[in-house]
């Protein structure tokens, strides 16, 4: 239990940002007025699109608070806050989280523009799965940018797991070739490829990721897929739009959110669930190893309201 209350206070801390930005608007509008009409809707919903809640999710929040404030005969405003909490929740509740990856042979690919913590994201993963008791190799497939091998070389050496590298400007697809051969010779549970850190050239980024899937099919067709892309939190709706494009290059299984302890725009976490149906599986909220966190929309939302009961 410690460790999980240790989780939760790094979540809290992380989000204060947010939370200044979303939760102080909210109660003060909570406070202001004396009862609930059109104009107590109309700022409550300002207040969280401003926040980065997105308009999608805002309106099918509202919407729920709406249902639930009239099913239960509510009339002061202050009462409306548990309901508004739960009907953010429901908003962000995809269903069982899958990290089904873990209990499988599995292949895990690491997207995302250069800069938003991938390569980072990459090695603490790595180091995560390694401390539970798995086999993992990690691939620099991100032959771009030298700086990635070497902090990717850097984290393996940290985490204890084996790297697959080549030199940099090396194709990306050969090194997940080495890197699927390495798999299976050394019988790893998962093999985590860091790869695609440029999105400028569509074009480029989706042949790229054709060519790799075709390697994967044909080299190692049972393994399990996860297609992660790493989003940086601190960029709000920036990110949403990353996402799209990734979207349209990949077949996205979830999304890492980095930096959430940098920002006021934490609320981005609930749009993306919203807007494209993809979970947030993982979220940074700080440097150490161990602030990469399973995503749980529960936790998010009780610490972004520190609801810490």
């Amino acid at each position: 239990m410690g460790e999980k209350k240790g989780f939760f206070g790094r979540l809290v801390a992380g989000l204060a940002k947010t939370r200044d930005n979303i939760v102080a608007g909210v109660d003060s509008i909570f406070r202001g007025f004396s009862s609930i009409d059109d104009d107590f809707y109309e700022e409550l919903e300002e207040t969280l699109i401003m926040g980065d809640i997105g308009i999608n999710a805002t309106t099918a929040i509202m919407e729920k608070l709406k249902e639930k404030v009239k099913e239960n005969r509510i009339k002061d405003p202050a009462a409306c806050k548990e309901f508004l909490i739960s009907s953010i929740k429901e908003q962000m509740d995809l269903g069982e989280n899958a990290y089904e990856f873990e209990n499988r042979k599995s292949i895990v690919l690491v997207i995302g523009v250069n800069g938003v913590g991938k390569t980072t994201s990459v090695g603490k993963l790595a180091g995560q799965l390694k401390d539970e008791g798995k086999k993992v190799i990690v691939a620099a497939a991100d032959t771009f940018r030298a700086a990635a091998i070497e902090q990717l070389a850097e984290w393996a050496h940290r985490a204890n797991v084996d790297l697959i590298a080549q030199q940099e400007g090396s194709d990306p697809a050969a090194v997940i070739f080495d890197a699927v051969a390495a798999a299976k010779s050394r019988h790893a549970d998962v093999l985590i490829c860091d790869t695609a850190g440029r999105l400028h050239n569509k074009k480029n980024l989706m042949e790229e990721l054709k060519k790799i899937d075709r390697v994967i099919d044909r080299e190692y067709p049972d393994a399990y897929r996860e297609t992660l892309v790493v989003l940086d939190g601190t960029t709000g709706q920036n990110a949403l739009s990353q996402l799209k494009q990734f979207k349209e290059a990949a077949n996205i299984t979830g999304i890492i959110l980095t930096k959430l302890d940098g920002t006021a725009k934490g609320g981005i976490a609930v749009a993306i669930q919203s807007e494209y149906g993809i979970p947030v599986k993982y979220i940074g909220v700080g440097e150490k190893i161990d602030d990469l966190q399973k995503f749980h929309a529960d936790d998010f939302v009780n610490a972004l309201f520190d609801n810490g009961n």
